[in-house]
């Protein structure tokens, strides 16, 4: 094990001062059995090593574009495994939820350890430092990355800010979140046992365990896995870590507004951040923070790793271009054709034959031409519309959240809650049909309570709580919206093209400036028709018609209704908090109300 860990090795840990951060390398050592120990500063060359290392060993290759790679995963690890990921804990938690998965923690670890003990023989273990949120600010979490994967570090080179130095910032301290990955055992480049792919986060010592899987939802886990940890940290401490983009919205020249959004996997929050004529500071996870009374936040990350499928010139005109132009990213299970990449829904004619992730592929095969779950990676500051307060260590004044899912047959395309806890109640009753991004059935309704479901680490109660409770003493409260993009009307055809959502941005905006009135409706205010028409003219030139706006924003109120009967069982495992319930039972009475009042399960806005 000493021979190991010496060296030049030995030495970047030493000036870390932190006997804590060299446990835990020794251990992780003693466990993997590496041939080798690399540590990776924030050095260009450290990177550079990483990234040269990835193409040398067949985890990236090269594509014709200059800093593009792509990179797949085995066909059967191509989503976030929620079967093999639980928390492992010491005693029995009620969480109110279903389908979170915990063990007992002497089990969960005694199994970890056998699956990956010498599970790096022959291999280089990478020790690597990150920040979560921007460094030298009271928002950064240092994490320490240790994994036989360079294509998992590069992933993060690209996503997460350097942290080797921040690291000295702890003074000793052991406040840093630990990962321990590997790929496992490669055949043809990927994870060959998937039988033992495992991911389990240990709540009480801050340490993800997770191997046999090259998928970053799996294996990156300063994303997801690392978050769950947060959610932990903040409600141990007051502030929210939250499943959302933060973007900069452009309303009037020289004025921007803050959004933070909340959306399930592929149901458009990348596209939302990515809005044309706006900025981004974010689009996966974020910190809220109180501050002298008003809401402080930050992009936990600084890059992206975004769904491709879909993505096109004409309907993500911002994100086409900056993955179809020179720059660093990585794409991963796309078709590979004569160094150029091909995805679902790109917009442009299918080579006739390729490279998939499964395989050879020709336009006679029964696999799609990409995953429906393929990804791109890239770091926001190459972007023409990065935010300049995008790295701010003192995070940038937040306006507004919004809340949004899948939904073709309840939900208004946008909607101004009446309060804080209005806002809180919808965004703990977000539903949305489920896609590839998790493995399992697609087309399922489900219960996604702030898009975070997956992801939360405390009972429900207690999250519930602390969103409720984080208004207090601010002066500046956020003003919350409900979004969906995917309402259909009476003839199953789609309300909203994808450029729409622009303008249901662009009004909460002007309803932040006061510059709207708005209709009073038992779920929210909506806009008034010729306000949207205007906004439709002015910023996408298309002459919104009333026939849409009554098709978009008629309050279908019984299937409102139907909705809160779902959501009553769905909290009725849990003691709910009794401000929530109180908006709960007063949305429910303004919905039946408005049904006896006007005899319509479909009821016109002009009727309000």
């Amino acid at each position: 094990m000493v021979s190991k860990l010496s060296g030049e090795a030995l030495e970047k840990l030493q000036a870390l001062n932190n006997q804590h951060v060299i446990d835990f390398v020794e251990k992780a050592i003693a466990l993997c059995k590496p041939e080798k120990v690399t540590v990776i500063t924030d050095a260009k060359e450290d990177i550079d090593y990483v990234r040269n290392l990835s193409l040398a060993n067949g985890e990236e290759h090269k594509l014709a574009a200059e800093g593009h790679t792509y990179h797949f995963d085995s066909k059967d690890d191509q989503g976030r495994d929620k079967k093999h990921t639980a928390y492992l804990v010491s005693n029995p938690v009620d969480w109110g939820m279903d389908d979170v998965n915990s063990i007992d923690k002497s089990a969960g670890i005694t199994e970890i350890n056998k699956i990956m003990d010498g599970i790096m023989k022959g291999k280089e273990m990478l020790v690597a430092f990150f920040c979560l949120g921007p460094t030298n600010s009271k928002f950064s979490l240092p994490a320490l990355q240790i994994t036989d994967s360079s294509y998992v570090v590069h992933s993060e080179t690209i996503l997460y800010r350097a942290g080797y130095e921040q690291f000295k910032s702890l003074n000793g301290s052991d406040e840093f979140f630990r990962l321990i990955h590997s790929a496992g055992e490669l055949e043809n480049g990927v994870t060959k046992n998937i039988a033992d792919r495992r991911i389990y986060i240990d709540l009480e010592d801050n340490t993800v365990y997770t191997c046999n899987n090259q998928y970053a939802g799996n294996s990156v886990g300063l994303k997801k896995l690392c978050f769950r940890l947060s959610i932990q940290k903040a409600h141990k401490e007051g502030w929210l870590a939250e499943h959302m983009f933060l973007m900069g919205v452009h309303g009037k020249p020289g004025r921007v507004s803050y959004f933070s959004g909340a959306f399930p996997s592929a149901c458009g929050k990348t596209s939302t951040a990515m809005i044309p004529g706006q900025t981004i500071v974010g689009d996966d996870i974020a910190f809220l923070k109180k501050d002298n009374g008003k809401v402080k936040a930050v992009n936990v990350e600084q890059g992206i790793f975004g769904i491709i499928k879909d993505v096109n010139g004409k309907d993500d005109p911002v994100i086409y271009k900056s993955i179809t132009t020179p720059r660093e990213v990585i794409f991963s299970n796309v078709l590979i054709s004569e160094g150029k990449p091909y995805w679902l829904g790109m917009g442009v004619e299918t080579p006739d034959s390729g490279m998939g992730y499964a395989g050879p592929w020709t336009k006679d095969s029964d696999v799609k031409i990409s995953h429906p779950n393929a990804r791109f990676t890239l770091r926001i500051n190459e972007l023409e519309n990065a935010d300049p307060k995008a790295n701010d260590p003192e995070g940038v004044d937040l306006d507004a959240i919004v809340y949004g899912g899948r939904d073709s047959d309840t939900t208004v395309p946008v909607a101004e809650s009446l309060s804080w806890e209005h806002g809180v109640l919808i965004g703990a009753t977000i539903e949305s049909e489920t896609t590839t991004a998790t493995l399992g059935k697609e087309g399922v309704r489900t219960h996604d309570p702030m898009a975070t479901l997956d992801f939360i680490s405390v009972p429900l109660t207690k999250y519930l709580t602390d969103h409720i409770a984080f208004a207090e003493g601010l002066t500046n409260i956020p003003k919350v919206y409900a979004t969906n993009y995917f309402l259909k009307n009476a003839e199953g055809e789609f309300c909203n093209s994808k450029l729409d959502k622009k303008v249901w941005i662009l009004w909460a905006d002007g309803r932040i400036h006061g510059e709207y009135e708005a209709i009073k409706t038992p779920i929210g205010f909506i806009p008034k028709f010729e306000d949207v028409k205007k906004l439709f003219k002015d910023n996408l030139n298309y002459d919104y018609t009333e026939k849409e706006y009554l098709d978009q924003f008629s309050l279908r109120v019984d299937a409102y209704l139907a909705k809160m009967e779902r959501m009553e069982k769905a909290f009725s495992k849990i003691q709910v908090p009794e401000k929530f319930q109180a908006e709960f039972d007063a949305q429910v009475s303004r919905l039946k109300e408005a049904k006896a009042k006007y005899n319509k399960s479909v009821i016109s806005p002009y009727e309000f």
